[in-house]
């Protein structure tokens, strides 16, 4: 049986969603909460897959992440999710689980994501794990400016760190809103699929923008030529949030 979860969480606690050996991350408490919860209800319950949407990094959270999951059972789908959230850590919530077709793949399937970056403008005593707090003000047209050079189809090799497991450089980037909302700017990005560190990137480069270190011209350079250049620039993950996944 094949079954699509939907889940939330506070990845400050995780070294990403990618298990590990030796580090905790989301994919592997969910493996292990999963076959607790299978093992404590019906000896042959064996877990045999757990796919997620998109390998998020260390600190980074998720409104909403999409996962897969083979298993064998005989529990509902509603009574795994509430013996999986009996279970878990309170920072990793199952918002539902559904019986999906056997050809559905959460990572695969999917035709776009969309990340939610939040940038602080001013010091925070409840929200520092959630936001990137800068004490310069930054330039908000001009970092619209710039990130609409960044939308439509380009290679964003300058913009992401070496993976072995990117086949291609080559994204689409269907949209970045920057908006402001009280003492937050927002930065949001819908794109095809994501590279290693690119939203993290994107969003570093554009702040220099907003504090006029770089200008558009740059960014048209970056697009257009590999470079390193953006790695000193890489926002933190705190201000991260993997905000939807979308499907056909």
């Amino acid at each position: 049986m094949r079954l699509k979860i939907v889940l939330e969480y506070d990845g400050t606690r995780y070294s990403g969603w990618q298990k590990q050996n030796n580090a905790k991350t989301i994919q592997g408490t969910l493996i292990t909460t999963l076959e607790s919860v299978f093992g404590k209800t019906r000896g042959k319950d064996r877990l045999i897959d757990l796919q997620g949407a998109g390998r998020t990094d260390a600190g980074v959270h998720a409104i909403e992440q999409v996962a897969h999951l083979d298993c064998e059972t005989m529990l509902s789908p509603n009574i795994i999710q509430i013996k999986l959230n009996d279970e878990l850590p309170s920072d990793i919530n199952i918002l539902s689980i559904e019986k999906s077709a056997k050809d559905f793949h959460a990572r695969h399937s999917a035709v776009s994501r969309q990340y939610l970056f939040r940038i602080s403008k001013r010091r925070t005593a409840f929200e520092k794990k959630y936001v990137w707090w800068i004490r310069d003000a930054l330039d908000i047209d001009a970092i619209q400016r710039s990130a609409a050079i960044l939308t439509g189809m380009h290679d964003f090799s300058s913009f992401s760190e070496a993976d072995k497991e990117n086949k291609s450089t080559m994204v689409f980037l269907e949209d970045i809103n920057v908006y402001e909302e009280e003492d937050l700017i927002m930065i949001r990005i819908k794109a095809s699929h994501f590279l290693w560190k690119m939203v993290r990137r994107i969003v570093g480069t554009l702040v220099e923008v907003g504090r006029g270190n770089v200008n558009e011209a740059r960014i048209k350079y970056l697009l257009e030529n590999k470079s390193n250049e953006t790695a000193v620039y890489t926002a933190p993950p705190s201000g991260l949030f993997l905000e939807k996944v979308f499907y056909k």
